[in-house]
């Protein structure tokens, strides 16, 4: 059975009229008011009772609730005027309306003891209140704000709110009272202090409102406390977690995200706090596995104070420190859980005995509360975040506890997150620099500098940049980017490199050179897209060709950005070489561009990452790019690093950088010799005497012989095997005494190995033995067979 309340229910009046005006419940307090029986009235229109042109307003809007006046009959046959409130509900959902409507029988008529009540009420209210005159002197408390206050009425009444509290939040206190007392505008006021004679701190807020006599004369203010401490802790824990969330991560720095940590955390959570990592346990860099043995060894990523430069830390940042099994560190990270001290069986000054120096630390600065929490992710121990206080004299509670592991929870997230990506760019910058040159090849044909930038946060890509000394004194350069960032990116660079060394060694044309590097791509895109992916492969590349004894430079560009030039004394100009499409797309053409450069000029060639700026546009960067190159034209060098430094932003850039500076030279005529051979094998003689006769002008005899050896056998085979004309050209710098024999037959030549009773087919192996490379080249009008001699330094 339902509890039976002692309510009189005839004390008031109290009828249902359903949807269509039908009374349907009429109980004793109605048949006192208006002295009809419910058997009278219920079951009978309701529009009976109303007195003629007695109609009630419309309900409000909502119509949920509607109050007023009406002339009701009496039995007697008068009537009377009875306020009305009238509530429209349902008794079930979907189901018919109706209204209830109640009349109180003693009207607005107070009775003697409401005064009594009334006082009763104000004074012992669980709402703390306070009464202050038109000076703000208080004149009355309840007993609430008696105990909010800790000092009863007598002895406070007449003083101010800072007198009584003694606090800075009490001045802003009585400030806001004074414009609610000027303004007659309520208002409402937090405040976060303690109660008189508590420990914590609540949190309170406080409503104010003018008192003004029924002449509106200004008496003075009234001021009501309400203690909304868990609603304020809620709100508080709401609001940390989600700066948490915005503050913490933001990069993939291991260091830079155990910083946010602590600076979240401080002054909200703690007055000091430290971050301390684990070092990584094996060339991996995979963290430490639970459970972690004692003593630990932590290095201190960071730390934060309220104390401007942290003077409560006894680590300095990045130092290694050992901490045994009786420290705040090791004894949370041995339990796996959350430690605070003090609690019921730990005291502080005990805890802290294993390290005098840290004691002395901890008395000089008053730290009386620590909390230990053990930073995990993904089943692995990261670290530990100490938390301490003593600005702040409440201890840590259960609730501090839970939002410390909550924001530690988070922090360990981006943590791991940051040292996968740090290990997973390590490696990829470690592929990378071991796929470059790690020194440029010296050359005739060109003087070369180079620089490689990894991206600040994007990941290591896939630049790349080489120098390929060619055959004739002539000289490769190529510059490329692929697509994407990390492993995959280097990868394939590597893969693209290895293509165009190989390509180039057998000579092809800039513009060949690509269309089979383009094919190459397309492939690479067909089998990365084998298992399941998208297999999209890309990449840009720029390759140019210089011949020092022609000067002349041929450049062909793959969607990449074109080289910029500086001519000795001259203006810095962008060669207008054709785009081309990017590596991948297949079918495209490429088109090369030729130009004459002069000895000494400087050409430029750079992956997109060093003009692509979010602080100006591709045109402004160009032309910096222009200026810096026209300002620092000495050392090489020296002009790689002012590039970087003028065109990068100060913490690195977006996108990996390559760069490749090649000053030109000039190999001189009196370094050339050339002839038109006849196709008469009898005349090889006096070409052999020739050579010798141009070797020993330039004081190359000792290798007189061995050039006698191959011109010889280099020219009988172009004059039997190959078409006239024939050309015998030889080149020299200071180690390398080159010799070629050109004819008109695209038919190039083999090695093979000639067997006992074979009469020849040992020439070409005599020449390989002889010389440091051999080979052969296509040109526009045949081939050329060339062979490398390395001169006797003297």
């Amino acid at each position: 059975m339902g509890r039976v309340l002692p309510f009189d229910e005839s004390a008031s009046a109290r009828a249902v009229v359903d949807e269509n005006g039908v009374v349907r419940h009429w109980n004793e307090g109605a048949r006192r008011l208006l002295g009809h029986a419910p058997g009278d009235v219920e079951g009978r229109p309701a529009a009976a009772l109303l007195a003629p042109g007695s109609v009630p307003a419309p309900p409000a809007p909502d119509g949920g609730r509607w109050s007023g006046t009406l002339d009701l009959r009496h039995r007697d046959g008068g009537f009377r005027t009875v306020s009305v409130l009238a509530h429209h509900r349902r008794t079930e959902p979907g189901g018919p309306g109706e209204w209830l409507l109640v009349s109180a029988l003693e009207g607005g008529a107070r009775r003697p003891g409401d005064d009594l009540l009334l006082s009763a009420a104000l004074a012992q209210s669980p709402c703390a209140m306070a009464v202050y005159d038109e000076q703000l002197r208080l004149r009355a408390i309840n007993d609430a704000m008696a105990e909010v206050v800790g000092l009863p009425e007598d002895r406070i009444r007449g003083l101010r709110a800072p007198e009584i509290s003694g606090t800075p939040a009490s001045g802003d206190v009585e400030r806001r009272m004074h414009d609610v007392l000027v303004s007659g505008v309520p208002r409402d006021v937090e405040a976060y202090l303690r109660a008189g004679g508590e420990e914590h701190a609540h949190a309170w807020l406080a409503r104010m409102t003018r008192l003004t006599d029924a002449g509106g004369r200004v008496l003075g203010v009234c001021l009501s406390a309400h203690d909304f401490s868990d609603q304020f802790r809620s709100r508080e824990r709401l609001r940390l977690v989600n700066e948490a969330s915005v503050r913490i991560g933001t990069t993939l720095d291991v260091t830079r995200t155990a910083q946010e940590l602590a600076d979240v955390c401080v002054p909200a959570l703690a007055d000091f706090v430290s971050v301390d990592l684990l070092e990584p346990v094996d060339q991996s860099g995979d963290p430490t596995p639970a459970p972690v043995t004692a003593p630990v060894t932590l290095r201190r990523a960071a730390h934060r104070s309220v104390n401007p430069g942290a003077p409560e830390a006894v680590v300095e940042l990045g130092r290694t420190d050992v901490y045994p099994a009786s420290s705040p560190q090791a004894d949370s990270l041995l339990a796996a859980r959350t430690i605070v001290a003090p609690d019921e069986t730990t005291a502080l000054a005990d805890w802290l005995s294993w390290d005098r120096r840290r004691g002395e630390r901890v008395a000089e600065h008053g730290i009386h509360a620590t909390m230990s929490v053990p930073i995990q992710a993904r089943g692995a121990t990261l670290g530990v975040a100490v938390l301490s206080r003593f600005r702040r004299p409440d201890p840590f509670t259960s609730e501090d506890v839970l939002l410390a592991e909550e924001i530690t929870a988070r922090a360990a997230v981006c943590i791991d997150n940051a040292r996968r990506f740090s290990r997973e760019r390590e490696t990829a910058l470690a592929l990378q620099r071991s796929l470059l040159p790690r020194n440029l090849p010296r050359t005739a044909g060109v003087q070369a500098a180079s620089r490689y930038l990894p991206a600040a946060r994007a990941g290591v890509g896939g630049d790349w940049f080489d120098v390929i000394p060619l055959s004739g004194m002539r000289v490769a350069m190529v510059v490329g980017d692929v697509v994407g960032h990390g492993i995959q990116a280097s990868a394939t660079m590597g893969r693209l490199r290895t293509a165009v060394r190989t390509l180039a060694d057998i000579d092809l044309a800039p513009e060949e050179l690509l269309t089979h590097l383009d094919d190459l791509v397309v492939r690479l895109s067909a089998e990365a897209g084998s298992d399941g992916t998208t297999g999209e492969v890309g990449a840009t590349c720029l390759y140019a060709v210089y011949d020092p004894v022609s000067r002349r430079c041929t450049v062909a560009r793959a969607g990449h950005p074109p080289p910029i030039l500086i001519p000795p004394g001259g203006p810095c100009r962008q060669l207008a070489v054709p785009a081309g499409p990017p590596l991948g797309l297949g079918g495209m053409p490429f088109e090369p561009a030729e130009f004459e450069l002069a000895e000494g000029s400087v050409l430029t060639l750079y992956t997109d990452g060093l003009v692509e700026s979010r602080e100006r546009d591709l045109d402004a960067s160009q032309q910096l790019l222009c200026d810096v190159l026209a300002r620092y034209s000495g050392s090489l060098d020296d002009t790689c690093h002012e590039v970087l430094r003028s065109l990068l932003p100060p913490g690195g850039a977006s996108d990996d950088v390559a760069l490749l500076l090649a000053r030109t030279r000039g190999l001189p005529a009196s370094q050339v010799a050339a002839w038109d051979v006849p196709a008469d094998p009898s005349l090889v003689a006096p070409v052999r005497k020739h050579v010798v006769e141009q070797l020993d002008s330039w004081g190359l005899s000792d290798a007189g012989f061995t050039a006698e050896l191959v011109v010889s056998e280099l020219v009988t085979n172009a004059i039997r095997y190959g078409e006239h004309p024939i050309r015998l050209r030889l080149i020299h710098d200071e180690t390398t005494l080159i010799c070629e024999v050109s004819d008109s037959s695209h038919t190039a030549p083999h090695l093979r190995r000639a067997r006992t009773f074979d009469e020849g087919g040992r020439g070409l192996l005599l020449v390989a033995q002889l010389t440091q490379r051999w080979g052969s080249r296509h040109t526009a009008d045949g081939k050329t067979i060339w062979a490398e001699i390395a001169l006797l330094e003297e």
